[in-house]
């Protein structure tokens, strides 16, 4: 064991710091549903910034320090206050918001958001199950975005108002009917934020024919 030691030191260091390089300052993750469909796609692979935010000691949710703030219309991964599955949605609410949904409608402080319907288009939910979904482009309380609405899902379609408490952040899928999010399992800590998705690195249609998607390899959200 001492001789295998001695002869791949420099493999051994090279994956400590690899480790803690993905786990302090950068990282990527697949993508495995459609929760932020049109934004991002299963099989996609997201650059993560994890300083975005906060240094965190390596392999904790323990801050050292802030490195940022988040802002609303980021795209965040996250682990989740129920379970700790990573996720990613998009940041909606910041601490001190009000934040509420009225038929589908998203309003912040008072101000509804607006709608501008893009397409009507057919969408997989589920093994072997197709709906049709209206995207539309999103804007007014936050950055401009496309979001969509599968039709026929059981969904929470109104909720709140409620006030985002001190420290904590609300996130919304951008396939708001096929997400599950804020407003099942509650706002979001700070210390659970990983770091701010930067935009698509590659990408494979993994509901599909399993192929590489070219178009969308380093690609930003849009």
């Amino acid at each position: 064991m001492k001789n295998w030691l001695q002869n791949n030191r420099g493999f051994l260091v090279f994956l400590l710091v690899f480790g803690l390089f993905r786990t302090a300052v950068a990282d990527w993750n697949t993508i495995p549903s459609g929760s932020m469909r049109p934004t991002v796609l299963e099989g996609d692979v997201v650059l993560v910034n994890r300083l975005a935010y906060d240094l965190k000691l390596p392999l904790t949710n323990v801050i050292l320090q802030r490195t940022g703030e988040p802002q609303r219309g980021d795209i965040v991964t996250f682990s989740s206050p129920k379970d700790r599955t990573r996720l990613i949605k998009r940041l909606v609410a910041l601490p001190g918001d009000i934040v509420e949904m009225r038929n589908e409608e998203l309003r912040i402080n008072g101000q509804a958001a607006h709608y501008q319907p893009l397409q009507q288009r057919m969408e997989n939910v589920a093994a072997h199950t197709v709906l049709p979904a209206l995207r539309s482009r999103e804007s007014g309380v936050l950055p401009p975005h496309r979001v969509q609405w599968p039709a026929g899902v059981d969904a929470r379609s109104s909720f709140g108002p409620l006030k985002v408490p001190a420290g904590q952040y609300l996130m919304l899928g951008d396939n708001r009917d096929d997400s599950a999010d804020s407003r099942y399992f509650g706002t979001v800590p700070r210390n659970l934020l990983i770091g701010r998705a930067m935009g698509v690195i590659a990408s494979a249609d993994i509901t599909g024919n399993g192929m590489p998607r070219s178009s969308r390899f380093a690609s930003d959200f849009h």
